[in-house]
């Protein structure tokens, strides 16, 4: 049910910077802020913590690195990339959701690891990213990718502020083309993530997750 796509601050303010994106898309994502990570480990059957890991290791973060984790919701990748910078490397989480970032704040309050002080979190868009060229050694994107409404910008603007030889690694659901597991996966959408969404009153905001699954690419996309 997971597909990758491998492309070649002390307790920080929120920076909050101008966004042209799906305003929709937007508004979901602060709307199920508040439930997203419980209802990650019903879909994933808590397989996405390693899933997760693995994003990482594919980015080849390493110590002293300057990386970026783009959609970074509330902060798992971004938590796990500083581990690998430490100290003196530097975090970027970049989310277009103000609810998610304000969780990933609050958790890097109550974790309190001192390799977690060298995280910073942006507002902004993937697809217009407040970065200059060959910013960052490395970059990550878990479960973003198949949300943002231009997919070829998206994966431009990473290139764009990706350093030379570094690494990208993406990681999401995908439109997979074994029935057997397609039938699994909307089974399970279908009867544990809706219905567990609906008693939060998230519904038919997760109805939008099958949608966008099926809507996604098969694990190929061209530039």
């Amino acid at each position: 049910m997971s597909s990758y796509l491998q492309l070649q601050l002390r307790l920080p303010l929120l920076r909050r910077r101008p966004i042209q994106c799906a305003s929709d898309r937007q508004a979901l994502f602060n709307r199920i802020a508040p439930v997203y990570d419980t209802l990650n480990d019903f879909l994933s059957l808590g397989q996405h913590r390693i899933w997760k890991r693995m994003a990482v290791s594919w980015s080849c973060a390493k110590p002293g690195d300057c990386v970026l984790d783009i959609c970074c919701g509330s902060g798992d990748l971004a938590f796990l990339l500083s581990q690998k910078v430490g100290s003196t490397g530097k975090v970027t989480g970049l989310d277009f959701s103000w609810e998610q970032l304000s969780i990933a704040s609050s958790r890097q309050r109550s974790l309190s690891k001192p390799c977690y002080e060298n995280i910073g979190w942006v507002e902004g868009d993937a697809l217009n990213l407040p970065f200059p060229d060959c910013s960052f050694d490395a970059i990550t994107m878990g479960y973003g990718l198949r949300n943002v409404v231009d997919k070829r910008k998206a994966l431009e603007e990473i290139f764009r502020v990706l350093k030379e030889g570094s690494k990208a690694s993406i990681l999401d659901f995908n439109k997979t083309t074994q029935p057997t597991v397609a039938a699994i996966q909307e089974w399970m959408i279908n009867n544990i993530v809706v219905p567990v969404a609906s008693s939060y009153g998230l519904a038919d905001d997760y109805r939008y997750l099958s949608k966008s699954i099926r809507e996604f690419s098969t694990g190929r996309l061209s530039l």
